[in-house]
């Protein structure tokens, strides 16, 4: 296959993966967009940050993070926090519901992706699983693109 095409083909099935995973992530859990699942599963890993943190993190506009913020405010999936360092900082951070619905939500997926990939080789999934982190560690700062995900 020509260099050309070989991109051709990696766009559109990348293309594909991205639609399946939105509507994986809406079947899993109806109310948690793919966005959502993935600003949550930031704020558990760091332990909170700010909404601007997440923003610049993921390379969104600080209006899409500020309405998937508050929505996810409203389902009391995370709360604001003052800052241990600096009070007048806002830290959003899980609650425990927050905690239990990312739990529920990354156990279905990860049995998800176990099930698509059981009759792959482990060389196979190796590879694919290398190939995965150095596309994404290419995207500029190294940091996950999910504005098209």
């Amino acid at each position: 296959m020509k260099p050309a095409d070989a991109v051709e083909t990696i766009q559109r099935e990348m293309t594909v993966f991205a639609r399946r995973a939105r509507a994986a992530a809406g079947r899993m859990h109806p109310e948690l967009s793919l966005v959502s699942y993935t600003l949550l599963g930031h704020l558990e890993e760091s332990h909170g940050c700010r909404a601007t943190d997440l923003a610049a993190h993921y390379a969104l506009d600080k209006s899409t993070v500020s309405r998937q913020v508050a929505a996810l405010e409203r389902a009391g999936l995370i709360e604001r926090r003052p800052d241990a360092e600096d009070q007048r900082v806002q830290v959003l951070q899980l609650t425990q519901a927050g905690r239990r619905i990312l739990a529920q939500v990354t156990d279905r997926r990860r049995a998800v992706f176990r099930e698509r990939l059981a009759d792959w080789p482990a060389e196979d999934l190796s590879r694919f699983a290398d190939y995965l982190v150095r596309y994404n560690a290419g995207a500029g700062s190294g940091r996950p693109d999910h504005r098209h995900a």
